[in-house]
């Protein structure tokens, strides 16, 4: 589907895959404390476990993202048959602040930044999203996280909480994402257009998108190229 700058007046985008590279973070952060208690394992490997277990905590009572992470660490120590000191539970659940943005991050959100509101939708805690914010170059319109609705996505809530905030109605939102399973199949339940950014090839093996979304790109140059040439 041909994409036009004024089909849309805001962007929202998911953070974490998205403009920040969560594989090289959680790997950075998390593999040291495994290798301290002998356990060695490939990232393939990591991704797998630390993905069923953060869904498995974010879909009971809302916790805050913090406390996801620190369970995460336990439900490692629990598969590996080690337990975790504190100090390493905390180090990782404060990590999120270092995991790096991706190369072409910032120069596209200035690009995009020109012709659209931004804003964030994302899974995260407001001082976690605060720790990561001193990396952008620029100041999104808003930012949604699941601290302020107390839930997760893929359910519907941020994104209703993000364009009744924005103003702006869903078939005027783009929303850009690497998750097929938090982002492109709720956004697409919900009549948002959704660019799925395809930061990992294939390596997670997402779930097939429900509904097709609008463009599929392998990082958000491509898309920026898209929406602006």
């Amino acid at each position: 589907m041909p994409l036009d700058v004024d089909q849309f007046d805001a962007l929202t985008f998911d953070c974490y895959g998205t403009l920040v590279d969560w594989a090289t973070g959680i790997s950075t952060a998390l593999q040291p404390i495994l290798r301290a208690h002998d356990v060695e394992i490939d990232d393939e490997e990591l991704f797998r476990l630390y993905a069923r277990f953060e869904k498995d905590v974010e879909s009971g009572r809302y916790v805050e993202y913090r406390e996801v992470l620190r369970r995460v660490t336990r439900r490692f120590g629990d598969q590996f048959d080690f337990t975790p000191t504190n100090a390493e539970v905390e180090r990782f659940a404060d990590s999120v602040g270092d995991w790096p943005l991706f190369p072409d991050t910032n120069e596209v959100l200035r690009r995009l930044n020109e012709h659209f509101r931004l804003a964030i939708v994302s899974n995260v805690d407001d001082d976690l999203f605060r720790d990561t914010a001193r990396h952008f170059r620029v100041d999104f319109d808003d930012v949604i996280t699941g601290e302020q609705v107390r839930t997760y996505k893929p359910d519907l809530q941020p994104f209703e909480t993000a364009f009744t905030r924005l103003g702006v109605p869903p078939n005027r939102l783009l929303h850009v994402a690497q998750s097929v399973y938090h982002d492109v199949n709720p956004a697409g339940r919900m009549g948002i257009a959704c660019a799925w950014v395809q930061r990992y090839d294939e390596r997670f093996d997402p779930p097939a998108p429900q509904t097709d979304p609008v463009r599929t790109v392998p990082d958000l140059s491509s898309l920026a190229d898209a929406l602006l040439d």
